[in-house]
């Protein structure tokens, strides 16, 4: 895979791995309150990263030719592009709904971490870093 477009996607899916652990151990804190806390950068660090991974992905499939001419594998990566996207986009209104919030507690970012869209984000992510690394091997 071309250097730039694989640091680039690997960069956002850590970006939103990162997130995700942190917001496990603000949870775990039992908090009140997001104050000084640093917990609305890392969500908005991460509802970034997912905006442009679509985009990402997409093009790491065209410049690395994951997807050869064989109609049958064109047609997975396509697919999951599709899925991508919509994991992506329901993790995101989650994310922003709760950065909407004027106090962001512990039990609330919980509720976040147990939601499934955002773990089927998650799943998507952990299999196209395990793809790349591949790849990359």
């Amino acid at each position: 895979m071309p250097q730039a477009m694989a640091t680039e996607i690997q960069q956002q899916c850590e970006t939103i791995e990162e997130c995700y652990e942190f917001t496990l151990s603000f949870a775990a804190r039992g908090l009140a309150s997001d104050e000084g806390s640093g917990l609305r950068e890392q969500l908005t660090r991460a509802v970034a990263a997912m905006r442009g991974l679509e985009q990402s992905y997409a093009e790491s499939v065209v410049e690395e030719h994951l997807a050869t001419p064989d109609k049958n594998r064109v047609d997975k990566y396509e697919a999951f592009f599709a899925v991508l996207k919509r994991d992506a986009e329901s993790a995101m209104a989650v994310m922003e709904l709760v950065l909407a919030q004027p106090t962001i507690g512990s039990q609330l970012i919980d509720n976040l971490n147990a939601s499934i869209h955002l773990r089927a984000l998650l799943a998507d992510l952990f299999l196209i870093t395990e793809i790349l690394d591949a790849r990359q091997a």
